[in-house]
Formats: structure tokens, sequence, C-alpha cells
């Protein structure tokens, strides 16, 4: 288990959000599946809803702020100063799609996307530090970025959040590991010669769970869909999802 009080490291995955056309639906499907006391964020907010396990923040829910907003699950990397992280992005060859703003006194972000095309949020911590729990059930437990261009990946993160990294091969399918400050903190790897043409780069996100089979059955029972069946891996035994609005996510049950 992980609680967390103060700002992540620079660099760390620190939080995840979800953006919705339906968020009532969405509190709904994810107060069913995960049990998250979930808090409905008022006007000032934008509706934007907090996500707690026994009172610890573990993830937010918003309504998009656009038709063509993608729903889909966002990780954010922590900085210490995100005007300065949105700079890097673009000199190491990424893009700026918001520029940074204020979430009044919460903290500051910016949202960029890398050089493979994959989106990402930064978050430099105000009154909110991002997770305050992680690596238990119902929380977060992995962030990967996974794209077809796993070299430009590695070059892209080691220049903006100085990564270092892991080098694993897993059956022919190479992956990094990457660390901050020499502690592995997510992942980086490749989406394979069987992913859809339509697939594209992308942050993903995994959810601990005490049994994933019985995640999945809740998960089909409250209207999501199964991607890809359970299967045990040396990590633990996962399931790719969607919730019933077609957000992926993971959700894994650790050996």
């Amino acid at each position: 288990m992980v609680t967390r009080s103060t700002a992540w490291p620079e660099g760390t995955p620190c939080w995840v959000d979800l953006v919705v056309d339906d968020l009532d639906k969405a509190i709904q499907f994810y107060g069913g599946l995960f049990g998250w006391e979930i808090e409905k964020g008022g006007p000032e907010f934008g509706g934007y809803s907090m996500c707690r396990v026994d009172g610890k923040s573990v993830a937010g829910i918003g309504d998009k702020q656009s038709p063509d907003q993608p729903t889909v699950w966002t990780t954010y990397l922590a900085a210490e100063d995100v005007d300065k992280t949105a700079g890097k992005i673009a000199e190491a060859g990424g893009e700026v799609l918001m520029e940074p703003f204020d979430v009044m006194d919460v903290g500051r972000m910016t949202v960029g996307v890398d050089p493979t095309g994959a989106a990402f949020g930064v978050w430099q911590a105000g009154q909110h530090i991002g997770a305050e729990l992680a690596n238990e059930p119902s929380s977060v437990v992995w962030n990967e970025q996974m794209s077809r261009d796993l070299e430009t990946a590695k070059r892209f993160y080691t220049e903006v959040f100085g990564y270092t990294y892991e080098e694993v091969d897993d059956a022919g399918n190479p992956y990094a590991m990457l660390k901050v400050h020499d502690a592995v903190a997510g992942g980086l790897g490749i989406l394979g010669a069987d992913t859809a043409a339509m697939m594209p780069a992308h942050w993903r996100v995994y959810f601990s769970v005490p049994s994933t089979d019985a995640a999945v059955e809740k998960v089909t029972e409250l209207g999501g869909r199964v991607l890809s069946p359970p299967v045990d891996t040396p990590y633990g035994r996962l399931s790719v999802v969607s919730d019933d609005q077609d957000a992926m996510f993971v959700v894994i049950q650790g050996n």
C-alpha cells in the first residue's frame, strides 16, 4: 500500500481522471465496480467529482468540455513547475494541447501529447497533490504508455522528465520500466502487430482488484465490455475492459 500527503516526485504518475458524456452514469458504474465513495463536485468545479477509498482520493471523473473530446482515462505526471515542463514538451518534439493554467488553488496543469501520439496530463500540486492512495484494491496500481515506437517514447520522456529505464523483454515484446530517482514508477511498451490499426498510442491505467474474474463479471453486469479476457501474467491476473461509455482500462489481481 502507498499513501501520500505531499506532492509526488517529478515525473511520477500522480493522478488519473476520466471525462465522459454522462457524469451520473459514470459515477454509478465506477461506484458499483470499485465501491468508490464519489463526491460530486459543485458548479465552481464544473461537477468534477472526486473518487475516494477509505476517505483518500484515488481518481477523478468529470464532464467533457467539448463534444469532440474523447472518453478516456488520462494519466497525469507530476511536475514541480508545469510551465517549465510545457516548454520541455515542445522542445522534445511533443505538442502542448492545453497551455498551463491554474485550477483555482487546487493546482496548475497542462495537457500534452508525445511524439508517438499519446496524450498525458501534467500536474503541479497545490491543495490537491494527486492520488492519496495507490497499490491497494480499487486504486491505481500501474500506468504505462503504449505506442508503436518505443525508442522515440523513451527519448521524449527522458528529455522531459529525466526518466531512466530498466529494460525488459517479455516473450520478444520489448518493454521499459521507467524509473524516477531509481524507483520503478511505470512503464513504456509496444502495441503489438495484433493490435488494431485504429488503436492510437495512449497511456493505460491499471486498477487493482481482489479478483479479476469477479471484476470482469461486474463490468459486464454494469453494462461495460470485456476487451481482453482474464489472463495470467508474471505480474498478476489481468483483463482489459471498458466501461459503459467505452473508456478503456485494465483490472489486475496481483500475485
